[in-house]
């Protein structure tokens, strides 16, 4: 479809270190990106700048030198540690003879490795045509001015235009097929709200660990890997919380630093299992130098789709690699837990987040004391199946007392079934 050099496995990778805290990037991390694409780095250019060039993205003697290394290597394909505009891309690949990939489309790429459900596809897709929609022309200048035989105007850029149309009518397509997507997944999560079940979402930066986590949670074999966007599709599992009861864990995609708009915009469904959860599991890699800054990055993207307002539990997690440290929770001034520290890969204090998430959850517990006389001996014996009878005694009626803590929701389960309702055996709450 586009004229434009083949991309291959062998790359020169360049990093521009700026002035501007706001642009500046990790060099380590593209090198982790890379080798999650499955590259080869033949070489690393690193340069300074006060700001972009606006021809060439680094200036015109670095672009010489960058070609140089190029043809040194033999490499096929040049990565940027940044984002480039598409004339910036037009210009390096013609100096440089081979084709010019910036920092969204390598993320891009890993995304379109690792997608495995139809959903995921989709959502990669949809942001790849976005970006690429964006970059049309530079495959076709060829037919920009086309002419006739005789000096008149040809049909111009007839063949753009069919491409862009195209691309619209393909973007339109996947849109639709994810907006039903999204109504299947919200039909679910109005049956989860209905039944009162608090949900749970694992949220982080890529490879912090959220889905070894969740398989060491919830006992499954989700794919986890040392590796960047290991998980693309969410999963959802249903767990038991002691004085809580039923809830539901969802894995969801992890973040990175200036994660792409397209891929917020593509991810939208996957990303609302955030937006409407109860709880957010933040999973920290504490063992990197940077995790502060990787935590930043991961609520600034919780604040771009509106989950920044959610209650967070920290997760220090890999706390295996570090030395002096135990697991442990800290709490605030109100006594609630604020942290875990946890080793989700060799399970330690993987028992303290199932208490720190009683307690964060436990908001929805009900206690009362009720007087059961022996008639309603029925009613007793639903309170022993839904396990929630924390002590029984008899007064001098013969009545059974008994104290229950049981969720809001089996509570209001509970008077729905009775004709009389619950209040009546109340004595105290």
């Amino acid at each position: 479809m586009f004229d434009r050099y083949e991309a291959g496995e062998q790359a020169v990778l360049v990093h521009v270190n700026f002035a501007d805290e706001s642009s500046k990037e990790d060099l380590a991390e593209l090198e982790l990106l890379v080798g999650s694409a499955g590259v080869e780095a033949k070489n690393v250019l690193t340069t300074s700048r006060s700001a972009p060039h606006a021809k060439y993205f680094v200036g015109s003697g670095k672009a010489e030198e960058i070609a140089a290394a190029v043809k040194a290597s033999e490499a096929n394909v040049v990565i940027f540690n940044h984002s480039l505009s598409p004339s910036q891309e037009r210009n390096l690949e013609a100096i440089c003879k081979c084709r010019v990939l910036d920092r969204t489309g390598l993320i891009l790429d890993i995304f379109a490795q690792r997608a495995r459900t139809h959903e995921g596809k989709l959502q990669v897709e949809l942001a790849q045509l976005r970006h690429i929609s964006t970059r049309l022309i530079r495959g076709w200048t060829h037919l920009e001015r086309q002419k006739g035989g005789i000096g008149l105007r040809g049909p111009g850029e007839t063949q753009l235009e069919t491409d862009r149309r195209l691309l619209r009518g393909r973007i339109k397509s996947i849109i639709r097929r994810l907006e039903k997507v999204q109504k299947q997944r919200e039909q679910g999560r109005r049956a989860r709200v209905r039944a009162e079940i608090p949900t749970v979402s694992l949220v982080g930066y890529t490879n912090a660990g959220k889905s070894t986590l969740f398989n060491t949670i919830t006992e499954s074999h989700v794919y986890a890997a040392d590796q960047l966007f290991a998980t693309l599709d969410p999963t959802l599992r249903r767990i038991e919380l002691n004085d809580v009861g039923e809830a539901i864990l969802a894995d969801t995609v992890g973040f990175i630093r200036h994660l792409p708009h397209d891929l917020v915009a593509a991810f939208k469904a996957t990303l609302q299992e955030t937006q409407e959860a109860d709880l957010l599991l933040h999973v920290v890699d504490v063992a990197e130098a940077n995790h502060r800054e990787t935590m930043d990055e991961v609520n600034a993207v919780l604040e771009e789709i509106d989950a920044d307002e959610i209650q967070q539990l920290i997760i220090c997690n890999k706390i295996d690699k570090l030395d002096e440290i135990g697991p442990r929770i800290d709490r605030d001034e109100n006594g609630m837990p604020v942290r875990v520290w946890l080793s989700a890969q060799s399970g330690e204090g993987v028992e303290l987040l199932s208490q720190a998430l009683t307690e964060c959850l436990a908001k929805s517990m009900v206690n009362y004391t009720l007087r059961i006389p022996p008639a309603q001996s029925r009613l007793r014996g639903v309170l022993f199946e839904l396990n929630c009878i924390a002590s029984e005694s008899y007064d001098n009626d013969g009545d059974w007392v008994v104290d229950v803590r049981m969720p809001s929701a089996d509570w209001n389960r509970l008077e729905k079934r009775l004709d009389k309702g619950l209040s009546e055996f109340v004595v105290r709450h």
